[in-house]
């Protein structure tokens, strides 16, 4: 019999372990066998961790990193390496939910007191930076940049031609999720051929055409830990840092730190990586993958090609048997090699590479100290520096000006295919599960119609989201109003997710000490800069409305 004391957390050998919570009981099937992770199997290996690098080269990497390296240097790029490591054991945590259970984490958060009603609630609210499609305005951004050949800039014509391609861009990154007998295939297929475009165009460029100093200054900036803004006179063109430990060293006190841009310096941590709730899809992308109990639920399918795919309304968990304890070792192989050695990796070569070419090339840009230009034209910044460095002829350069554009087509275009299919399967999964009626009276191979038609219901309201900001706001505030608000939801979900881990889970499997300590740091980083962001932006103009302070 299945063991259902959730009071003392214990569980017989061979049994499954099946606490009481707020959605029915998982069903109880074996572990299927994990192939041992080896250079034979290594396709085996390329699955969610490249879809989530693929994904999260964007807004971050391509836009914020580099105007953070063209401001400050290379100093700032710790923030950063703070980032990605605390998504690493955030990413882990989600795989791990989703090899024991064969479901996504947002499912996991519904098991939990007080209920699916709640947390659809909670997700609502955090969910609201995902409803601003600020990547692909940027991407018609650098469209237009194509079109024009030199950066759009705020005139009426230009303007509308930004918006009218934002309109298309966001059709056109719709139809791949169409195909593929599993969304999740064509997510792979497109992020990994993202992959291999950015970084090794980026890395070609870099090993050519960037000095050697600008490549220690970003390199060694992953690792300059504590070094801020600070007040004083522009330096070799750029604002003055310091690193706070060394200056209390030599003057006995800390410096005064300039808050200026903390938006977008939480902007640019918020999308260091991943950020927000598109980092909660990798458990998805387990389960759609096939890893773990995965293999026993199925996945969502494509619109064309996905007939004979269906999908459990509920996940499955396996008894605790010696031989089931063992495949699980196997399985969790695959995520520490997934996060370890490709998706980690891939963040840190994602934001330095960009950052290279920001600060080897952005000074050349007229836009380089024009900060009204950069509402619009941001995502050319380096590829206009490139057009107008003086080390290239007019040939090579305008040569390199066309491939810096289309690959930042190839960035930002993708990042947003990416966002349209986490909203959509992130409240498909939540109406899958957590809707006692969905459960009831849907068959699991009509998923795709959720899925599809909470797609179409994003894609329109997308549209109008899209000229309200074209009208009234600028593709930058887009970006860094999403980032914001994304580290927020990080900070929840952080908590959320590690009480499901060491609530639902067997005591075996659940996170081990040093596992807890970094989602709580994930928790603790995330949600100080949101308070930091607010503070410094918010409170002012609260004071002054109220006429508090005066």
């Amino acid at each position: 019999m299945p063991n259902r004391d959730s009071a003392n957390g214990s569980c017989d050998s061979g049994e499954a372990y099946l606490p009481k919570n707020e959605l029915p009981a998982w069903g109880v099937e074996d572990l299927p066998e994990p192939d041992p992770p080896s250079k034979r199997n290594w396709v085996g290996l390329i699955g969610p961790g490249i879809v989530m690098c693929g994904i999260q080269i964007g807004g971050g990497e391509w836009l914020l990193g580099p105007e953070i390296t063209a401001k400050y240097g290379g100093g700032l790029m710790w923030i950063a390496t703070i980032a990605i490591v605390v998504q690493v054991f955030f990413n882990m945590e989600c795989g791990r939910y989703a090899l024991y259970a064969g479901e996504p984490a947002f499912t996991g958060f519904m098991r939990l007191r007080p209920g699916p009603a709640f947390w659809m609630g909670v997700i609502v609210l955090l969910n609201i930076g995902a409803l601003i499609p600020g990547l692909s305005t940027t991407g018609a951004a650098v469209i237009a940049g194509l079109i024009r050949g030199e950066p759009p800039g705020s005139s009426p014509e230009d303007h509308a031609l930004v918006q009218n391609l934002a309109y298309v861009t966001l059709g056109i990154v719709v139809l791949p999720v169409l195909v593929g007998g599993k969304v999740y295939n064509t997510l792979q297929a497109v992020m990994t051929t993202k992959v291999i475009i950015v970084l090794g165009f980026c890395l070609l460029v870099g090993v050519f055409f960037v000095s050697p100093e600008n490549w220690w200054s970003v390199c060694s900036g992953f690792f300059a830990f504590g070094t801020v803004p600070i007040e004083g006179p522009p330096v070799d063109g750029r604002l003055p840092v310091a690193n706070a430990f060394s200056y209390w060293f030599d003057h006995g006190e800390f410096p005064v730190i300039v808050l200026a841009n903390i938006a977008v310096l939480g902007a640019f941590a918020g999308f260091a990586g991943g950020g927000g709730l598109s980092n909660a899809a990798y458990a998805n992308y387990v389960r759609d993958k096939g890893w773990g109990m995965g293999q026993r639920v199925g996945a969502i399918p494509s619109a064309i090609g996905g007939k004979k795919i269906s999908l459990s309304h509920l996940g499955k968990v396996f008894p605790l048997t010696r031989e089931n304890l063992e495949r699980w070792k196997g399985w969790w192989r695959y995520i520490l090699v997934d996060q370890l050695f490709i998706w980690g990796p891939g963040c840190f070569a994602g934001m330095a590479l960009p950052a290279l070419l920001s600060l080897e090339f952005a000074q050349y840009s007229p836009l380089f100290n024009d900060p009204k230009g950069l509402d619009w034209a941001q995502a050319v910044i380096t590829a206009d520096g490139i057009r107008n460095a003086p080390q290239f002829s007019a040939g090579m350069a305008g040569f390199l000006w066309i491939a810096t554009l289309i690959v930042g087509i190839a960035v930002l275009l993708p990042s947003q295919m990416s966002i349209v299919d986490d909203f959509s399967r992130r409240w498909t999964d939540i109406v899958w599960s957590g809707s006692r009626f969905v459960r009831e009276k849907t068959d699991p191979r009509n998923v795709k119609r959720i899925y599809y038609g909470v797609l179409f219901a994003y894609v329109t309201w997308s549209y109008f989201c899209a000229w309200l900001f074209t009208t009234h706001g600028s593709p930058k505030l887009m970006v860094i109003l999403i980032a914001n608000l994304n580290n927020v939801a990080l900070a929840v979900t952080a908590i959320a997710l590690l009480r499901v881990n060491t609530r639902l889970l067997p005591p075996q499997l659940r996170p081990r000490w040093h596992h807890k300590l970094g989602m709580i740091a994930c928790a603790v980083f995330y949600l100080g800069l949101s308070v930091l962001v607010f503070v410094q932006k918010q409170v002012p103009q609260i004071k002054e409305h109220f006429g508090w302070g005066s």
